[in-house]
């Protein structure tokens, strides 16, 4: 493959540097958000009981099947100005334009950082929960025995305890994130990977863009290394015979009810809210796709 220099100086010169840190700001703010809904949505259904457990045990893993750029459509079409809920706030509180009220852009880094949050952070709801699990019932009632309460027992114990397995899940979620092409295309945020097909498809040069797609190669070997960086070579053994099952402990009043509202929100933004939406268009079109010109 012969080097494209003219594009690279070219990219150098105008949005080589734009690409780099905006791909670094969403797998950045992916891999934040995977920990603390994966993270803590595990210990949740692992080691606390409250209304609808059962039911968060499973569906907590739904969105993963929604496509994010699916998920990018319904956000935008409900979330834009015309959208269902900005026309409803208009309606309610009597703005008539946008300049009388501020609401988020959905099309922006954020956007595309919640959005692809709220598919991927099951990598690390699974592996969590696993090894929350597989760790010793004595090590954790040592802690609570050494009057730590179930928050620090979380902090100091269990979540060192599972680290390696954490960082494997959020290290698939920002690897998934870099593989991503429709979600930021669609949002117009440029990283690395919407940077490779513009220079492919709008410049013409697919040269340029495998060398481009190899640097790309970097950063998941970066991710590699800070994952193996972070475990430190380290790997913690779980004893898989337990005499007791894991303490769990009981949430009442508003605790049981704001564990319930964390466990629900992902699966409401990220597989019913999709998934409703496109079951009210395949009803409300259907005898669009009945047509001859739409086959």
């Amino acid at each position: 493959m012969t080097p494209a220099p003219d594009i690279w100086r070219h990219l150098y010169n105008t949005v080589l540097f734009g690409y780099v840190e905006r791909t670094v700001m969403l797998i950045g703010g992916i891999g934040l958000g995977t920990f603390i809904i994966g993270t803590g949505t595990a210990w949740l259904v692992t080691m606390c009981r409250f209304p609808g457990r059962g039911l968060f045990n499973w569906a907590l893993v739904l969105p993963l099947a929604v496509p994010t750029y699916i998920l990018a459509f319904v956000f935008t079409d409900q979330l834009e100005y015309a959208g269902a809920v900005q026309g409803t706030l208009r309606e309610i509180f009597g703005w008539r334009n946008r300049q009388d009220y501020w609401f988020p852009e959905i099309r922006s880094m954020g956007g595309a950082i919640t959005v692809m949050t709220l598919v991927l952070y099951p990598y690390v709801y699974l592996l969590a929960r696993a090894a929350f699990l597989e760790q010793s019932v004595c090590v954790l009632e040592v802690s609570r025995t050494l009057g730590k309460s179930a928050w620090q027992s979380f902090w100091n114990v269990a979540l060192p305890l599972a680290r390696p397995a954490i960082v494997v899940g959020m290290t698939l979620a920002m690897m998934e994130a870099l593989n991503d092409f429709g979600t930021v295309d669609f949002f117009g945020v440029k990283t690395f990977t919407a940077g490779i097909y513009d220079v492919w498809l709008n410049m013409d040069n697919i040269s340029g863009a495998a060398q481009l797609a190899s640097v790309l190669m970097i950063f998941v070997v970066v991710l590699v290394v800070l994952e193996r960086m972070a475990r430190r070579g380290q790997r913690y053994h779980h004893t898989s015979s337990k005499i007791q099952a894991l303490p769990s402990y009981r949430l009442r009043g508003i605790k049981a009810m704001l564990a319930a509202v964390f466990c629900a929100l992902p699966i409401l933004f990220g597989f019913v809210l999709p998934a409703s939406v496109l079951v009210s268009y395949a009803v409300v079109f259907f005898d669009v796709t009945l047509q001859a010109n739409y086959l």
